[in-house]
């Protein structure tokens, strides 16, 4: 009895470890779909539209993508169903000896299922992740060229308004140079005015701070003053004189 258990237990491990082998295999093939798919999205999108030589169809690679998520599902559900049987196994009266150890066993294929789902969901949500963005940048692109090859009259009001564009931003371009030439020009002035305050000031002080200096000044101003009247009176007493003896 206790033989044929143990076979059934050692048949339990070599079917999980068959599976485990095969889900190891198919994720990898499944991962390197995923890179080939987002490399030659990436390499179409560079391509020229006339080009018409794709590496690989989109839909072959949708395809395969099914398939392959389908297999590996199937061997998710089996290994799934082998580790319930390992588990009802451990869970049995007749091996309390060897209970720990299974235990230990079962843990382990526990943890490679798993390891090996969540390399699959996430796998699949990165394929299908960039599957739909390519799906929206397709269907960018094609309201591009549709738009493009709009009809002529269409292109040429389209060319005129970017042309009527290019200028209102030329213009706006040159009106805020203007301003800010003129607010630089508003500046300079501005410091200037103060230079012009400062040096004032200082003569201010200057003449405050030595009044001899200014009253000699003013003293100057007074003398050239009284010179220009007396000289004045002068010229007039001598022109009256001229003008007396020529009527005489």
């Amino acid at each position: 009895m206790a033989a044929g258990t143990s076979n059934y237990w050692e048949d339990l491990r070599k079917q999980a470890r068959q599976l485990e082998n095969e889900l190891d295999l198919k994720l990898v093939s499944f991962s390197k779909l995923c890179t080939s798919y987002s490399h030659s999205s990436a390499r179409d999108g560079r391509r020229d539209s006339s080009d018409t030589t794709p590496l690989l169809n989109g839909s072959s690679q949708d395809r395969m993508f099914e398939t392959m998520a389908i297999e590996i599902e199937q061997l998710l559900a089996r290994l799934t169903g082998v580790n319930d049987k390992m588990a009802e196994y451990t869970n049995s009266a007749g091996v309390p000896s060897l209970n720990a150890a299974l235990m230990h066993t079962l843990q382990r294929h526990r943890d490679i299922l798993q390891d090996y789902t969540h390399e699959f969901h996430k796998t699949k949500a990165n394929f299908v992740a960039i599957r739909e963005r390519e799906n929206l940048m397709g269907s960018v692109r094609k309201d591009i060229e549709s738009y493009k090859s709009g009809s002529g009259v269409n292109n040429r009001r389209t060319e005129l308004f970017l042309k009527e564009h290019d200028h209102l931003r030329n213009s706006d371009r040159l009106i805020e140079e203007t301003i800010s030439i003129a607010m630089a020009t508003k500046e300079n002035m501005t410091s200037q005015r103060g230079m012009l305050k400062s040096i004032q000031s200082k003569m201010n002080t200057l003449a405050n701070r030595f009044p001899a200096v200014n009253s000699l000044i003013q003293r100057v101003n007074l003398r050239k003053r009284r010179d220009s009247l007396i000289l004045g009176g002068v010229i007039g007493v001598c022109t009256i004189l001229l003008l007396l003896y020529a009527f005489h």
